[in-house]
């Protein structure tokens, strides 16, 4: 089996729907196989997925088990060479699988790779290459100095190594996976990705950024108005660095978790008072 795709899901029945046909229409000529694992949703999804994909492996959990557990479930069942981490509010151009996957086979230490995203207006989204989150950087991102984050040196029609890959399209190796281990369930949502990553380099494998193209309708798998979406992005960035950064003296971390805690309290006062603008 070449290709395994993971595609976890929630209350997103129809943007699954185009994510599928989309798939369907990109694997083509490739020997691959397909997981949904649906995050007991309440919506059609799972009727949708039985009665329109019936070549889809769907794998119905009884509770919301976030998006790395999930995941888990179905990366465990693969048998492909590659595993494609996929969110169900994406579209796949018809030659980004085939384009990545020869990539990956022509670059053995390659271990994982993203693509140039789209936002749905047709705007490049910048979080197609990021670099990791050090107290460095991620002080810069939060003072609003975003270039070193997103990586804005490199050209978007080339490809180039990065340091983080974007969890809405992560394609794995699994020789990889099996060296480093699988998705941190410690992380519910957000974070898994730059933690995955941060593992593969320092386990000797390559991230690349290839401009092979998606169409991601950002927010749509998840609400980010309410308190729930701030409290788990920004625990988050705490779990991932206190993981990585916790041996640090006070010096270098507390202005970093500062920062978080400060930028977590912008988000909840601005949520408040749309709120009660309402």
């Amino acid at each position: 089996m070449k290709l395994s795709i993971v595609i976890v899901s929630y209350n997103v029945s129809s943007y699954l729907q185009r994510c599928l046909d989309s798939v369907m229409t990109a694997l083509e000529g490739i020997e691959g196989e397909v997981f949904v694992v649906d995050n007991a949703s309440s919506d059609d999804s799972v009727k949708m997925v039985r009665s329109r994909y019936p070549q889809v492996r769907l794998i119905e959990s009884g509770e919301n088990l976030g998006f790395s557990r999930a995941n888990n479930v179905a990366i465990r069942q693969a048998s492909g060479e590659y595993v494609l981490l996929l969110n169900p509010d994406t579209e796949v151009a018809e030659d980004t699988l085939r384009g990545v996957l020869d990539f990956m086979d022509a670059h053995p230490k390659a271990g994982g790779a993203g693509v140039k995203m789209h936002n749905t207006d047709g705007t490049l989204a910048p979080e197609s290459r990021r670099a990791l989150p050090t107290p460095w950087v991620s002080c810069l991102k939060m003072l609003g100095f975003t270039k070193r984050y997103y990586m804005s040196h490199l050209p978007w029609d080339e490809p180039g190594q990065i340091e983080v890959i974007s969890g809405a399209f992560c394609m794995l190796r699994h020789a990889a996976l099996d060296e480093i281990g699988l998705l941190d369930e410690t992380f519910f949502m957000y974070g898994e990705d730059i933690d995955l990553s941060y593992r593969l380099t320092k386990a000797g494998w390559e991230n690349w950024y290839l401009p092979f193209s998606i169409v991601h309708h950002k927010g749509k798998s998840t609400q980010k108005s309410d308190y729930r979406y701030v409290h788990i992005f920004y625990q988050a960035m705490l779990i991932f660095f206190r993981k990585h950064y916790g041996h640090l003296s006070f010096f270098y971390t507390f202005p970093v978790k500062a920062a978080i805690y400060f930028r977590a309290g912008i988000a909840l006062a601005d949520i408040l008072r749309k709120k009660l603008h309402l």
